[in-house]
């Protein structure tokens, strides 16, 4: 079977229709879950964390509508997953307001270089994504249900829009996202750092 590529760029997309692939790379928010429970749930946090990078290479997407919930509220996002995946020059920071004595802080942790950030069974609750992307043997619209070239058991609601892909690139990936968890994750050279002035990735 041919290979097939999608190119197009999109600007803080929010899930629904969105013609994006799924980011990788969320750092000090990830949590590891034992191999097969990776469609587990669990509340989020009242704050979500923006991610960037130069570049994100992932085998094995999938992406369908869902929502995150807790901390009193629900939050609809793009389930975004990949088998694996990388990414150069990654960036995660985190808005901590109000804190006692020291109000405002951004916590922000960096890894430089190629594949400072790589992960093998990452799924993220997305809200907002941007980015110059690429995929290879999509499959646009298939019911979320189904979706099968992901990690084993991320599905979404039976009927659902989906889109999956054996593999996907993006150039200049900037995310925003409510929860991530992962099989494994590993950061090169990371640096953590605390800003009272922005502070953010972007």
């Amino acid at each position: 079977m041919p290979q097939s590529r999608v190119r197009g760029r999109t600007r803080r997309a929010l899930f629904a229709g969105v013609l994006v692939g799924g980011l990788a790379g969320a750092a000090m928010l990830l949590v590891g879950l034992s191999q097969g429970a990776l469609a587990a749930s669990f509340a989020v946090s009242g704050t979500s964390f923006k991610v960037s990078a130069d570049r994100l290479a992932g085998t094995g997407f999938v992406q369908f509508g869902s929502v995150d919930s807790g901390a009193g509220a629900a939050h609809p996002v793009a389930t975004s997953a990949f088998r694996t995946a990388a990414m150069d020059n990654f960036c995660q920071s985190v808005s901590l307001r109000s804190l006692p004595v020291v109000g405002d802080v951004t916590l922000r942790i960096a890894s430089v270089g190629e594949e400072g950030m790589s992960a093998t069974n990452i799924v993220l609750g997305v809200t907002e994504l941007s980015g110059d992307l690429t995929l290879v043997n999509p499959q646009i619209g298939v019911d979320a249900g189904q979706v099968s070239k992901g990690p084993a058991g991320v599905v979404g609601q039976p009927g659902g829009f989906a889109q999956q892909a054996d593999r996907a690139a993006i150039a200049m990936p900037r995310l925003a996202a409510w929860s991530a968890t992962a099989y494994t994750l590993r950061l090169k050279n990371s640096k953590l750092t605390l800003h009272t002035d922005s502070g953010e990735c972007y």
